[in-house]
């Protein structure tokens, strides 16, 4: 069922949809070297054999964990060859992460050269596991998990498919049930794929039945539509527990999601967001113990790597709750919106030469540290917002503080402003 055009290819919309940086290059027929990074299962050989034929370039497929420096140099060799013949060679290197340094560099005077067109796949980030030389001469284009949706399609259309797929079984299978199952495979086509043909062997009838899909999966599966309106409703319910301070049902919806088959870096990340978007600074540490939920997660996997994302779930719910840096945020962004853009004030600005400093820039620049108390007069906002406050902490948590301190720092600046020449400066500016 591997796809043989763009058309059929499913997915990576941000970098092959119309006006992207990879289908700009195809449409120009100027295909460079590139690394192909993202997950198991979401097409980077595909991708990469789609290239090859647009290219119109000979594909030679080759795997690091097989070959070494020999092989590598044989294949760039013939490589050379062929392009002095005037045929292009397009080089795919799975795994390419697993090349030791002196194999990639290997690579180095071909890809220079224009000999070959590197493609190279890997599921580890390649700023640590590529060379820098050879990342230098490559553009890393970062591939996405295959969205339920995608996923979806793509197993219609190996139930359907009479020559490649499972056609001829004539399998009934709703639509529901296949997303199902796409949910289950987390983004990765390969193994949705593997699951269609165990629902397919356990399907003597030929109709796909709900518990035929839990046998294959081998847990139940719950209630997850083909439009994702159940998904967004239950993380929606999951999100709004721990903003009301209820660890029981956002432990209940946590469990949902996780019995569901829901990708644990997608929980992740809203559990992040919910702590910078409903606790922020009363409790600092909530962010913090939200990402080491996430790291904790990569580190252990299923279903180890679940106690901690149910952990953070519980203390954020516990957690003193606050909007203020989240509405902050947006009454700057307002600002901006609706006012002119006013130019940096010259105290504000860098002068790195000497023209500047004589045109102004910089000029009455105060250092706070030179300051008593690192207070000074200066005013940092543009002058039609000067005084403005769009951070209003509230009365719960660390804010408590954070609200006295402000009230401290700004009844302090308003003394040094009404009494400039009262400022004392520790040492000479």
């Amino acid at each position: 069922m591997r796809p043989e055009t763009l058309t059929d290819y499913l997915g990576q919309e941000h970098i092959l949809g119309e006006g992207k940086p990879l289908r700009r290059q195809l449409e120009r027929g100027d295909l460079t070297s590139i690394i192909l990074w993202g997950p198991p299962g979401v097409g980077k050989t595909t991708l990469a054999r789609i290239l090859s034929r647009h290219s119109e370039a000979d594909f030679v497929p080759f795997s690091a964990v097989m070959s070494g420096i020999k092989e590598v140099r044989a294949v760039m060799e013939e490589a050379g060859r062929a392009r002095r013949l005037g045929r292009r060679t397009l080089i795919f290197v799975d795994e390419i992460h697993r090349f030791n340094k002196a194999q990639q560099d290997a690579f180095l005077p071909f890809v220079e050269r224009g000999d070959v067109i590197l493609i190279g796949a890997t599921t580890e980030n390649p700023s640590f596991e590529v060379n820098s030389a050879l990342l230098s001469r490559t553009r890393v284009y970062a591939l996405r998990a295959l969205s339920v949706e995608d996923t979806a399609i793509l197993l219609r259309r190996a139930a359907t498919d009479r020559e490649r797929g499972l056609g001829e079984l004539e399998l009934t299978i709703e639509d529901e049930l296949l997303a199902l199952i796409a949910a289950h495979a987390n983004g990765d086509a390969r193994s949705a794929l593997n699951l269609l043909e165990i629902v397919a062997a356990g399907t003597p009838t030929g109709v796909v039945t709900r518990q035929t899909v839990e046998d294959a999966l081998q847990r139940k599966m719950l209630l997850y539509d083909k439009s994702g309106e159940e998904h967004f409703n239950i993380i929606s319910a999951l999100h709004k527990s721990v903003r009301s301070s209820d660890p029981d049902a956002a432990l209940y919806w946590l469990a949902r999601m996780l019995e569901a088959g829901e990708d644990r870096m997608y929980i992740a990340r809203r559990l992040i967001r919910m702590a910078i978007e409903d606790i922020g600074l009363a409790d600092p540490r909530a962010l913090e113990q939200a990402m080491a939920a996430k790291e904790c997660f990569h580190f252990l996997g299923e279903p180890e790597g679940d106690l901690a994302l149910a952990q953070v779930a519980i203390y954020l719910a516990v957690a003193p709750k606050s909007d203020a840096g989240y509405r902050a945020l947006g009454a700057a962004r307002e600002a901006v919106r609706s006012l002119p853009a006013e130019p940096v004030p010259m105290n504000l600005r860098n002068a790195p030469t000497r023209a500047m400093k004589e045109w102004g820039y910089g000029g009455g620049y105060q250092h706070a540290h030179q300051f008593a108390d690192a207070l000074v007069s200066m005013e940092c906002l543009p002058p039609s917002l000067a005084g403005t406050r769009f951070y209003n902490p509230v009365q719960r948590g660390l804010e408590i503080r954070i609200a006295e301190r402000l009230e401290q720092l700004r009844a302090k600046r308003s003394q040094v402003q009404e009494n400039p020449s009262g400022e004392s400066p520790t040492s000479e500016p």
